[in-house]
């Protein structure tokens, strides 16, 4: 198609090329430098014509759309629990499910919380920079392995103006020693062999596979997580929608009461969490600080 079309000829181009329209209308938009989320601008500009370069740029975007690369990491924005969050390949691409995760926290958290809550595998900052947004007077602490990923968290903290701490690490290797009033986690939860990885290719290995199960780093996680909880305090765990009953169990051993699974958008079992009893946890944590003194 040449010379550069309307943006309603180029949109009908990237349907043609197998692009779901809602994606081709995010990489038009991109690529004409207006917010991803403005449709209703392209509607009103459906007959304005894109230059060379940017019918070249949309091209491109849609090409590499067509090929499997998530339209975040081409337009390296992402919109999550109303935040416009910088995303890049060194992360994972933020699915709506995991607010999900978000709305369970903020319910066990009220508004005027100084809560200490402990994000473990932040990736983008999504869960932390959600919850900070929405309690600000909580101590948000966001833990991730790759130097990379907290750099884009860091990003996100900084262009949001949502303070929160950012520490390296594996899991809760970078918080030894402290407590926490509340721990989220999306960690990795697919099986080594996943029939979904070939359409994940795009993202982190890392931030999606946990051994043979699938299970091996929601593992660690529960039983590290007595150390590190107040009593009373709350484990939200993501989970792929077959691992509910497992993840419940693996609560169960570890100590964990009020055992409870949420739902997704698309009603599947997606997030569990159990709570800590009042009595306390191990003798061992009595030497403990809590994370917001």
């Amino acid at each position: 198609m040449s010379p550069a079309p309307s943006l309603e000829l180029a949109l009908q181009w990237a349907v043609g090329l197998g692009l779901a329209r809602i994606d081709a209308q995010m990489l038009l938009l991109h690529s004409v430098g207006q917010p991803t989320h403005q449709r209703a601008w392209l509607i009103t500009h459906d007959r304005d014509v894109l230059s060379s370069p940017q019918w070249t740029a949309f091209q491109n975007a849609c090409e590499r759309r067509a090929a499997g690369e998530p339209v975040a990491y081409i337009t390296e924005r992402k919109a999550f629990f109303a935040l416009d969050l910088h995303i890049t390949p060194s992360v994972l691409d933020p699915r709506p499910d995991t607010e999900t995760l978000v709305e369970w926290a903020l319910e066990l958290l009220t508004p005027e919380s100084h809560a200490a809550v402990l994000d473990l595998g932040t990736g983008s900052g999504a869960i932390a920079l959600a919850l900070k947004a929405q309690r600000p007077h909580c101590a948000l602490t966001a833990v991730d392995a790759s130097l990379d990923a907290l750099a884009v968290a860091r990003s996100n903290s900084e262009g949001l103006h949502l303070p929160i701490t950012l520490r390296h690490g594996n899991w809760f290797a970078p918080v030894a020693g402290l407590r926490f009033d509340l721990i989220v986690s999306n960690p990795p939860y697919l099986a080594a062999d996943d029939a979904h990885l070939p359409a994940l290719r795009h993202e982190p290995l890392a931030a999606l596979v946990a051994g043979a199960d699938g299970l091996d780093d929601i593992r660690h996680i529960i039983s590290a997580a007595p150390l590190h909880l107040q009593a009373d305090a709350w484990l939200l765990l993501e989970h792929g929608y077959e691992q509910a009953a497992a993840v419940q169990a693996l609560l169960q051993a570890a100590g964990f009461r009020q055992l409870t699974t949420r739902a997704d958008l698309a009603g599947q079992p997606r997030c569990t969490g159990g709570r800590m009893p009042s009595s306390g946890t191990s003798s061992s944590t009595s030497d403990s600080t809590p994370a917001h003194d």
